[in-house]
């Protein structure tokens, strides 16, 4: 489905929702082609915006971007393609294409609830550029309009729905039903894949569900990967919005530490282009660049 959107709109929205996304750009051509050097386009997993030329050159870029997303391979990537008859394209020229793969948001977001808290939090994690998917059974629960990083996941086995939403992400039980918080903390465990588990709480329900969690034959590590009562222990207040405050400023926490050994985000240096174009195979395509 291609997207009404320039490229520079859809890096724009792509980073406001914290979607991993690939910045095409045709770096030189030779002969005739669809379009002249300098032209982009975005690609992310589902959807693609602008145009480098349409056709099968278009195809097979989109198809390139999309491998390196699946295999969360952040770097850059100069390709070559003659628009021959490989491509079923009759122009004669060639042309030759960056893309710049981007991690998106730094962090990915979990969270089970819908409640006040659920929602007072959603007022602050949804300015930031995270991705993040919202879990209750209850539609009514969830507001008319959510931020514009934020995924709505109703469904009516939460539990059931763990390995498929939690892999690689931090995890928050802010549910109104507390036999429903200890099944997904059971689910959680049982998920090596899973970075953080917050479970809201007081110091009763957390040693309740520890011994509980004991009696079951999970680990003491295992246990303790469960942090209840979530949020920061220097951040008092009972309101909802207290709460959320006290929560964000745990997950900004650990999303830092997280980031810390993720791939840089920054672009690509002149001196680096100019190695990428070297070990480019001129028998395919003669590229012309300019330094900024």
């Amino acid at each position: 489905m291609q997207e009404r959107l320039t490229w520079i709109q859809a890096v724009a929205d792509c980073e406001r929702r914290g979607q991993p996304y690939v910045l095409v750009t045709v770096l030189g051509v030779t002969g005739s082609v669809p379009r002249e050097p300098a032209s982009k386009m975005v690609v992310t997993r589902e959807h693609s915006y602008d145009t480098i030329g349409g056709g099968h050159l278009e195809y097979r870029v989109i198809a390139r971007a999309r491998e390196r997303l699946a295999n969360h391979e952040y770097s850059y990537e100069l390709a070559h393609f003659p628009l021959g008859a490989s491509l079923g394209q009759c122009c004669g020229g060639s042309v030759a294409v960056l893309l710049e793969a981007q991690t998106g948001g730094d962090a990915r977001l979990v969270v089970f609830g819908a409640g006040h808290v659920g929602q007072a939090l959603m007022s602050i994690v949804g300015e930031l550029p995270w991705q993040i998917t919202w879990v209750d059974s209850r539609a009514d629960s969830f507001p008319t309009e959510v931020p514009a990083n934020t995924t709505v996941h109703c469904t009516d086995d939460p539990v059931g729905d763990v390995p498929d939403l939690c892999s690689n992400a931090h995890v928050l039980i802010l549910t109104h039903n507390h036999a429903l918080d200890y099944d997904l903390c059971r689910a959680l465990l049982e998920q090596d894949e899973v970075l953080t588990i917050g479970l809201i709480g007081s110091q009763t329900k957390a040693e309740r569900f520890r011994q509980r969690l004991g009696h079951r034959g999970y680990a003491q590590t295992d246990i303790d990967r469960i942090r209840c009562p979530v949020g920061r222990s220097d951040i008092p207040g009972k309101r909802p919005m207290e709460v959320a405050v006290s929560i964000s400023a745990e997950l900004l926490s650990l999303v830092a530490s997280d980031s810390a050994a993720k791939p840089s985000r920054r672009g690509l240096s002149w001196g680096a282009l100019k190695a990428l174009t070297k070990e480019a195979n001129p028998g395919e395509a003669e590229v012309t660049t300019h330094q900024p």
